[in-house]
């Protein structure tokens, strides 16, 4: 049995076994949010979902929907967050490090053994866990694992395999003028298909047009950072945490309206950084494009039917968040209905651009299943040892994380920490933590339709400081957003050296992002 077989075994099983899995962002985030507070209860029941457009996720909490005259399904567990000290989050540091350290020191080791590595430091984790907290913490352990890590592996999943059947041929050169134009194109895209969409479409053709180029890691560097991550900003399909934001009352278009002047100074200044970067090692390799052999060939896309399956999977998108079909109980774990169609559907697209693609076309777009399977391995690991973070932040004033959420007080407070978290840990339970926080702040005791207008229309710097940090700072780090990983993985696969965990965030998320985002500060907040 092959590893595509494995994978497709274990999705299916999952599947079935889970039945009504959400989105991995969106379900961790309300689950773990809500759970215990009878003031949220009361206005919401357990229904999750996560933006399997991105997610990027990076990472997918629960969403719950409101049913009237019924009662959520929130944890029956005491509130874990308020008891668990801050070094519980070790074995998730461990586990950061080992990404970041283990590729330098011991790559050989580590390309051939990360799935373990991934497993020890989640058992590291997971058995003391239950050992001390015992259902309560089989709970959280299970629902990560069917209501987050399921429904995130079969987006990603879907997507790749989506992606990889749909094949751009002809005499394109990467000039920086090209490449500028297909980050720009790419970046739009995001908003409209995920960020985890657009990229799985855009960086095989991004790369193979720059295949001759000698300099080409500050490229897949931009695009992570466009693509993957600001480019989402512009609707609730975008990105996870505005997902999250639209099933709480946000309307759709207002990020449209609103984060449009934060998202254009940002992918205004990175893509002029872009170009002039690409220019100067541009002209350093000599300044000209190697001349094709034979006739130049026009572009043309093969398996355009796979937009067909890629336009399925954003439909079940957003099926799953306007239907309400009811709710399923797996393991303890509440799941909508229409969250297990969305997952089948999503699961059957993927199935059905199998079987229509001959393999001769993913051959020639250099596809394979590597990449899909070390994010499935490595981000088990960080999922479940990421429990302990999700929780104190759930806790807020009440866990030990009180000492940094106490201070958050102005615009500029949101945008930095609801950044800073989403840049190593779910960025839709950060959205939504700091979300609930400010609509508690002004309008306290409304309900949550009042309370959403109200911050909507009279305190817009809030819910734009929020909504930006946790989408812009995805890209601070390879874990920030799904697609991030699966971007340097498939780079690396065609031959192009990608910085390290740290490498990344010092060289370019530090000397890059951090001094953009700053002046977004100094401009809007």
């Amino acid at each position: 049995m092959n590893c595509f077989q494995r994978l497709l075994l274990v999705l299916i099983f999952a599947f079935t076994a889970c039945s009504a899995s959400n989105l991995t962002h969106i379900q961790t985030a309300e689950a773990m949010i809500d759970a215990g507070h009878e003031d949220v209860q009361s206005r919401q029941s357990d229904r999750v979902e996560q933006n399997p457009l991105d997610t990027d996720s990076r990472h997918s909490p629960d969403r719950q929907t409101e049913h009237s005259g019924q009662e959520g399904h929130g944890s029956p567990h005491p509130d874990l967050g308020s008891i668990l000290p801050l070094w519980s989050c070790v074995p998730f540091a461990g586990m950061l490090l080992s990404i970041a350290l283990f590729p330098l020191l011991a790559g050989e080791f580590w390309h051939h053994h990360f799935g373990k590595v991934s497993f020890f430091w989640a058992a590291v984790l997971g058995i003391p866990f239950v050992i001390a907290f015992q259902g309560a913490a089989l709970y959280e352990i299970l629902h990560i694992l069917l209501a987050d890590y399921v429904p995130f592996i079969i987006l990603l999943w879907s997507l790749y395999t989506v992606s990889g059947g749909i094949l751009i041929q002809g005499s394109l050169r990467g000039t920086p003028i090209v490449n500028t134009v297909m980050l720009l194109i790419g970046t739009i895209f995001a908003s409209w298909m995920g960020t985890t969409g657009a990229a799985m479409l855009m960086i095989r053709p991004f790369l193979r047009a720059n295949d001759y180029r000698k300099n080409k890691t500050f490229m897949v560097v931009f695009f992570i950072f466009l693509v993957a991550n600001v480019g989402g900003s512009l609707t609730p399909l975008g990105d996870p945490p505005l997902f999250l934001g639209f099933l709480h009352g946000v309307s759709f278009f207002w990020t449209t309206f609103n984060i449009l002047p934060h998202m254009g100074l940002v992918v205004i200044i990175l893509l002029g950084i872009y170009y002039v970067l690409d220019t100067y090692h541009y002209r350093r390799e000599g300044g000209q494009a190697p001349v094709e052999d034979g006739v130049k060939e026009p572009l043309r896309i093969e398996g355009l039917y796979n937009f067909l399956f890629l336009g399925g999977i954003v439909g079940s998108v957003l099926m799953s968040g306007i239907a309400d079909w009811g709710q399923v109980n797996t393991l303890g774990v509440h799941r909508a209905v229409q969250d297990w169609v969305r997952d089948g559907l999503m699961i059957l697209m993927g199935l059905l651009s199998l079987k229509a693609t001959p393999v001769k076309l993913r051959e020639d777009n250099d596809f394979t299943w590597f990449p899909i399977i070390e994010v499935a391995y490595l981000f088990i690991g960080i999922f479940i040892t990421m429990i302990p973070c999700l929780l104190l932040l759930k806790a807020g004033s009440q866990g030990s994380l009180a000492f940094l959420m106490n201070t958050v007080k102005e615009p500029y407070h949101y945008f930095w920490i609801t950044g800073i978290l989403s840049a190593f840990l779910d960025n839709a339970p950060t959205y939504l933590t700091f979300f609930n926080s400010a609509v508690g702040s002004f309008c306290p005791g409304c309900p949550e339709a009042k309370a959403v207008s109200l911050l909507m229309n009279e305190e817009t710097i809030f819910l734009q400081a929020i909504s930006t940090g946790a989408v812009f700072f995805g890209a601070c780090s390879y874990i920030g957003n799904a697609p991030n990983f699966m971007v340097r993985s498939i780079a690396e696969e065609a031959g192009t050296p990608m910085p390290s965990f740290f490498g990344y965030i010092i060289k370019y998320s530090l000397v890059i992002l951090i001094p953009v985002f700053l002046i977004v500060t100094l401009v809007f907040f």
